[in-house]
């Protein structure tokens, strides 16, 4: 980076990241773990956006915070859900959040959604997805 675009560019990243990671720790002292939709969308077929990349980026925008701020964070599968556009039932990931080396607090969240799941559905999310065809566009 230029000397002169420290401050404007990477000076000022820096203070936006700091910010984030202090609300992060200010909502971790209130409870154990933050849930969210791990994308804003249902998952999309593999080469599906490729010519947008806009797209692709939405995609990532409920994980961004998180990887700001550093903490420890995991998507679990938990259900399928339609589209709108008459395509088969897709994936939908739940976004679990947890302070910084919390990573033992992901993997109990996990088992415990999938548990919960298995209980509901009589068996792994796996079983009840359709099978998908790989688009080539």
């Amino acid at each position: 980076m230029s000397s002169g675009y420290y401050d404007a560019y990477y000076g000022q990243a820096q203070k936006v990241r700091t910010l984030v990671a202090g609300d992060f720790a200010a909502a971790f002292e209130r409870c154990d773990v933050l849930v969210s939709p791990t994308t804003p969308t249902t998952a999309f077929r593999l080469g599906e956006r490729v010519d947008d990349p806009l797209a692709m980026y939405r995609a990532d925008l409920c994980t961004i915070p998180s990887n700001l701020a550093g903490n420890a964070a995991a998507s679990f599968p938990c259900g399928l859900a339609d589209d709108g556009a008459g395509s088969p039932r897709l994936p939908v990931g739940l976004h679990v959040m947890a302070p910084v080396l919390a990573d033992d607090r992901l993997y109990r969240v996990g088992a415990a959604v999938e548990a919960a799941l298995v209980d509901r559905w009589g068996g792994p999310l796996l079983e009840q997805a359709p099978e998908l065809e790989v688009s080539t566009q």
